[in-house]
């Protein structure tokens, strides 16, 4: 009974032997950036009214949305770049009139593919009843280039620094066994976007939009086999 409980014991550690074992590797970050001059540029506007009768209000409301979407058909921008976002009534009550008022918003967003057409859109707007300008992000028509780009880019800088980890120990790097991308809390995973700004300046020929560089960058984790 002990000869056969030894062979057991004996099978037991020639079999854990004879397992591979898992192979040694390192893992670092990587990240991309390419540079590039967004040619598009979305603005968000509002148009938004105060009263005492909400029927009223709306009416008025519609009146200056339809006003201001007749004028952005008329500037040739395309129905798809166009989009409402948001439509509001809210009702309030006033202390100082002891009555209560009504106001009436509605959000309209407009993608500008030609930024050459912001001045004139703008003013266009405003002079259609716009009486709030949410703000503007700007964009770029080859997106997906420089994602892809970015995420090249990423990864060699990823190998990079592993070769650099392991030279002083007299070991090289091998395949790659793992990559994940670093997700963004705000746009989820992909290259982050780095907004432009906005400058005013006064003159005859007013410029007053300054779109600046956007930086699209990508995050990336590698794992490689150490050798």
């Amino acid at each position: 009974m002990k000869a056969v409980t030894t062979i057991f014991t004996l099978l037991i550690a020639m079999l854990m032997t004879a397992q591979p074992q898992p192979q040694p590797t390192i893992e670092v970050s990587g990240e991309g950036t390419v540079s590039v001059v967004p040619d598009r540029v979305t603005i968000s506007v509002s148009v938004q009214n105060e009263g005492q009768d909400p029927k009223t209000l709306k009416q008025q409301n519609d009146a200056t949305v339809s006003e201001v979407l007749q004028f952005l058909k008329g500037q040739n921008i395309p129905s798809k770049n166009i989009t409402t976002q948001f439509v509001q009534l809210n009702k309030n009550y006033d202390y100082n009139t002891k009555k209560y008022k009504y106001s009436a918003s509605q959000t309209i967003s407009v993608l500008l593919e030609d930024m050459s057409k912001y001045e004139k859109v703008m003013t266009g707007l405003v002079n259609s009843g716009v009486n709030r300008i949410g703000g503007i992000s700007f964009g770029t028509s080859k997106k997906d280039e420089l994602e892809a780009e970015a995420r090249r880019l990423a990864i060699l800088d990823a190998k990079q620094k592993a070769t650099e980890y392991v030279k002083p120990l007299g070991q090289s790097v091998g395949k790659a066994v793992l990559i994940s991308e670093f997700q963004q809390s705000s746009n989820g995973p992909g290259p982050m976007y780095k907004m432009a700004m906005m400058d005013s300046s006064g003159g005859g020929e007013q410029e007053t939009l300054a779109p600046g560089e956007m930086e699209v960058k990508a995050k990336v984790n590698v794992s490689f086999i150490l050798n």
